[in-house]
């Protein structure tokens, strides 16, 4: 008697379509299932379709002293629109409901945009964004009012390190977005080094946050264990710099050296190559965008006044061989304007 047939006997097209389908936040366990699914969640084909049905988004935000603007760049809803049209950049009305908290720290998990109070003032609240009906709800209070320092997401929790109120140390919690219920985790062994706040990105499944100063320090949660990336450089516009993680590489912009990338093998920074002739520019965030990398910048010419200042994209596949990673840029897109006096903060990608 013969076995039933099982969904791996598919062709691989039929595989790709169903495959683009399933939550983002899923890949990962998908990847684990056999090579040939994590070949296919990676694939360029995957992105294509996922691109048609429209299911990726980005979230930037601007903060100014009167509070935050945002923006969403969405693919356009023309299936055939031209290159200007092909990414559509949109201001949106995001309400925040918190009244004493102008900067959260924000983190995203699938179609959900975590936003984490008791960046200045110490505070237990949590707000979430459901990008999909643009809707605020107020999530379940922390342990304890603590001030925020950094914010990762590992998995499907979400790791605030900080210090609570009338406290010396710092101490970590971690909300599971699962369960929605908070946690005590693990002290980072160099608690002085989580003092500022910074980006930060999941890599190896660890809390990775970019110091003012050039550094870059990784958090392990499963045992407080920290560990430096020896980033050397003093470029003191790395507050403004964007930071990425794609299949597990980590990506960091430097307006000095152009995109590099860490060689977790290696122990070593690199720069990415085919990039050279790419404008250095500066303000950068930078997300992760249908497989390929969204680096966006503010562009504010020099000698030349006005009330607003430009915001460009471009697009870059990346390719990595036993010779390092190679980069393909897209040509530039000009996606708008903003005030002047407001900063690029966030850039935050978002997936149903």
């Amino acid at each position: 008697m013969s076995s039933p047939p099982s969904f791996s006997s598919l062709p691989n097209d039929i595989v790709v379509e169903i495959l683009a389908r399933v939550p983002k936040r899923s890949h990962p366990i998908l990847s684990c299932v056999s090579k040939n699914f994590s070949r296919l969640v990676r694939s360029p084909e995957i992105h294509k379709i996922r691109s048609l049905l429209r299911k990726d988004s980005l979230f930037i935000c601007f903060v100014g002293i009167t509070g935050a603007q945002w923006f969403t760049l969405r693919r356009a809803e023309n299936n055939n629109p031209t290159t200007e049209e092909k990414n559509r950049f949109v201001s949106i009305d995001l309400a925040f409901p918190s009244q004493t908290e102008q900067e959260p720290c924000v983190v995203a998990i699938g179609p959900e945009i975590f936003f984490i109070c008791g960046s200045f003032n110490p505070s237990a609240t949590m707000w979430i964004l459901d990008s999909r009906t643009g809707t605020f709800r107020q999530g379940l209070s922390s342990r304890a009012e603590r001030l925020c320092r950094s914010v990762g997401v590992v998995g499907s929790k979400v790791y605030v390190i900080g210090i609570y109120r009338d406290a010396d140390e710092m101490h970590v919690e971690s909300f599971d977005t699962k369960t929605q219920t908070w946690e005590l985790a693990p002290v980072p062994e160099d608690q002085g080094w989580w003092w500022s706040s910074a980006p930060t990105v999941s890599l190896n499944r660890k809390v990775c946050a970019l110091r003012v100063s050039g550094n870059a320090r990784c958090y392990d949660p499963r045992d407080g264990s920290c560990e430096s990336l020896g980033l050397a450089t003093k470029d003191k516009w790395l507050w403004r710099t964007g930071a990425c993680v794609m299949n597990n590489v980590l990506y960091v912009y430097y307006a000095r050296f152009g995109l590099m990338w860490y060689d977790y093998e290696m122990r070593l920074w690199r720069v990415v190559g085919g990039l050279s002739h790419l404008k250095k520019v500066r303000s950068v965030a930078m997300a992760e965008y249908y497989g390929k990398l969204a680096v966006l910048w503010e562009d504010v010419e020099v000698g030349v006044s006005g009330e607003t200042k430009e915001v460009w994209c471009r697009m870059i596949a990346l390719e990595r061989s036993e010779r390092g990673v190679h980069g393909i840029a897209e040509a530039s897109q000009l996606l708008g304007s903003v005030l002047r006096g407001y900063m690029l903060h966030h850039c935050l990608s978002v997936s149903d």
